[in-house]
């Protein structure tokens, strides 16, 4: 290894270890949307400016600690610990058996991340990665983070997603700054259909049921299932949609959360937002030369908008046309629990001093419960056309955008405190510029 080379890997050793020791309170007190990336531009107002600089893309490693940041595992989670109804067997709600860095409800984990930057669009798939880093037998670092993950990257085009700098498909104050040369965009993806079976499998493990409240009408068949729910007081269908929907949500935005404080502790600039038409983002525009990131979407009459379901071979919803009905739909989520790798298989490892016993103990859905999970299901799917029926089939809600941030400007139009001392130290520390030969 020669002295360059010896210099350069003790650089990125040492820049790794003051990202690790970062206070949280700093990234917590000093976030902020800082929207001017190198090259940008503001042609008029108070704040006209352009840059002197042209765009930065982020290197590999800056992207890969935004990514580790926003969908990374970080070990086995710990699962919901008890409930009276259950014991002496353990909750069986969880649909993955990995903790990410973000949290979710009874560890459905349904969202994925997708992005896109100047090399192309991608898909970081960690949801049933298992545990990638294990703080039982290892010390989770950044480095390790990065080393781990890098394998999880999966290319779907070479190059960058195309949104048109406009309404509809950017909110008008977005246009100018959104999906720059240089920046990295990162869109996280929530499937509610397969959020929507985990409520249901939620349900029926507590002995509840649904109604559809819409058409004010019971499931049909739903009576022969009266000894596992309660058929005399269903919940409102609208009601555990918008509970799925808004659980889902949580998922996106606290992944969005923790990317923007791994920007505040490398020093990037940045900010998350919803200024995005989702539509267009996904796939469903309606313009062929905007493909988003080409989800199959339907339509039909009685939507006002139309559905993305997902992209095959990707990410696919649990719901027709990628399953062939709900029972197949219900079935492979089981097949996601209780299958190999999944939360309650006792071959898979865990975070438990008798691992095989806790994930053993586990009540597997038998065939008059998922029967009783996809009866509701398929109603809803037939009633509606779609699954689940009130609300979107995939969501998108938050992004975040990752860029180098272009402190000329800050240093003009701001007073100082306007960014932290790691943007300030940014481009030295990580990149070299400014240091002697």
């Amino acid at each position: 290894m020669g002295s360059e080379t010896r210099q350069r890997t003790g650089a990125a050793t040492e820049v790794l270890g003051e990202l690790a020791a970062f206070p949280l309170v700093e990234a917590l007190y000093g976030r902020r949307s800082r929207r001017f990336a190198l090259g940008a531009e503001i042609p008029d107002g108070p704040l006209a400016y352009r840059s002197k600089h042209d765009p930065l893309p982020l290197s590999e490693p800056e992207r890969m600690l935004v990514l580790s940041a926003m969908g990374g595992t970080t070990g086995w989670h710990y699962a919901i610990t008890r409930h009276a109804r259950y014991a002496p067997h353990v909750s069986n709600y969880a649909g993955a058996a990995a903790g990410r860095t973000f949290p979710s409800a009874a560890g459905f984990h349904t969202a994925e991340l997708f992005f896109t930057d100047d090399s192309g669009v991608y898909f970081f798939a960690t949801r049933d990665a298992g545990a990638l880093v294990d703080p039982a037998v290892e010390e989770v670092t950044p480095e390790l983070m990065v080393e781990r993950h890098r394998g999880r990257l999966r290319q779907l085009s070479e190059d960058r997603l195309y949104l048109p700098a406009a309404e509809p498909y950017l909110e008008g104050h977005n246009t100018w700054c959104v999906n720059v040369p240089g920046s990295l965009l990162v869109i996280p993806v929530a499937d509610i259909a397969q959020h929507l079976i985990a409520i249901l499998c939620f349900f029926t493990q507590n002995g509840f049921a649904i109604y559809d409240d819409v058409n004010d009408r019971r499931i049909p068949g739903l009576e022969r299932f009266a000894g596992l729910v309660d058929v005399h007081a269903p919940f409102p269908l609208t009601f555990t949609e918008q509970y799925a929907l808004t659980e889902a949500t949580a998922e996106l935005a606290t992944a969005c959360y923790a990317g923007v404080l791994m920007l505040q502790a490398i020093g990037l600039g940045g900010w998350m937002f919803d200024g995005i038409d989702r539509f267009s983002m996904l796939g469903a525009s309606g313009q062929q030369d905007v493909p988003g990131l080409g989800f199959r979407y339907d339509e039909d009459d009685r939507w006002s908008t139309p559905n993305p379901t997902g992209r095959e071979g990707v990410f696919e919803a649990y719901c027709p046309p990628h399953h062939p009905d709900m029972s197949a739909a219900v079935d492979a989520f089981v097949e996601r629990k209780f299958g190999p790798g999944g939360p309650f298989h006792p071959d898979t490892p865990g975070a438990w001093s008798d691992s095989p016993g806790f994930r053993g103990s586990a009540q597997i859905h038998d065939d008059d419960f998922r029967a009783c999970v996809a009866l509701q299901a398929q109603y809803v799917f037939d009633t509606f056309a779609k699954f689940p029926g009130t609300v979107p089939t995939v969501f998108i809600l938050n992004y975040v955008q990752a860029h180098h941030l272009d402190l000329d400007f800050y240093d003009r139009f701001f007073k100082p405190g306007a960014y932290l001392r790691t943007h300030a130290e940014h481009m030295r520390r990580w990149h070299g510029h400014g240091e002697e030969d």
